[in-house]
């Protein structure tokens, strides 16, 4: 089967954020045109992330957890387990893929993974992201190298949402966040994170996916 219809899916538990984002940023640095996409998911250890334009009026009050500026577009935003994140390492160019149209399949895989749920959402074209009832529940920012893209996006599952009152969220102020177990009854995190992935490889077309649990 053709290179760009495989896509190897890792699923790698808590990790930590900076030894995570290096290994990231690696993998899109020695890529070629021979290797295969991936996709990690994961949840992170607690942290604030401030994206290249980020301004420092939206971090209000970090405290005990620590934040790491990043090279992905957007503002401040919050990781922490019981969030979902999905790192998207995938060749845009080899599979004809611009950045909107990369951003609108994100957006649309959460979409439909909520509403597998019984979650109405949507996205919106001036802040993106994904929103329920004018909250929101899941946060974007992507960078692109050499036509290859890394970072990706976090959805809130089931998590602590206190840390997100310390941060302007994507650089709105009093911006409402919600997660899918203030929508659902009896979650079952694992299962819906695992739902989300999957139909994010639907959304990005794949035919293949090899399965991992550990980076290589």
């Amino acid at each position: 089967m053709a290179i760009a219809e495989q896509v190897i899916l890792r699923t790698l538990g808590v990790q930590p954020y900076l030894p995570t984002l290096e290994k990231m940023q690696a993998f899109n640095a020695a890529r070629d045109e021979n290797t295969v996409d991936e996709i990690w998911l994961l949840e992170h250890e607690p942290v604030f992330t401030q994206g290249q334009a980020g301004k420092e009026e939206h971090v209000l009050a970090t405290g005990d957890i620590p934040l790491v500026q990043v090279d992905r577009g957007g503002q401040v935003t919050y990781h922490g387990p019981g969030q979902a994140v999905v790192y998207l390492m995938v060749n845009l160019r080899r599979r004809k893929l611009g950045v909107r149209h990369m951003v609108a399949r994100m957006e649309q895989a959460v979409v439909a993974m909520l509403a597998e749920y019984g979650v109405e959402a949507y996205a919106k074209p001036d802040a993106p992201g994904v929103y329920v009832n004018d909250a929101k529940i899941a946060s974007l920012g992507l960078r692109v190298r050499r036509g290859c893209s890394f970072h990706g996006l976090a959805v809130n599952i089931d998590m602590d949402m206190e840390p997100f009152l310390r941060i302007n969220p994507c650089g709105y102020a009093g911006m409402a966040m919600t997660q899918l177990s203030s929508l659902v009854e009896d979650l079952d995190s694992a299962a819906a994170m695992r739902c989300l992935v999957d139909k994010m490889i639907e959304q990005i077309g794949y035919a293949e996916v090899s399965e991992h649990q550990a980076l290589s």
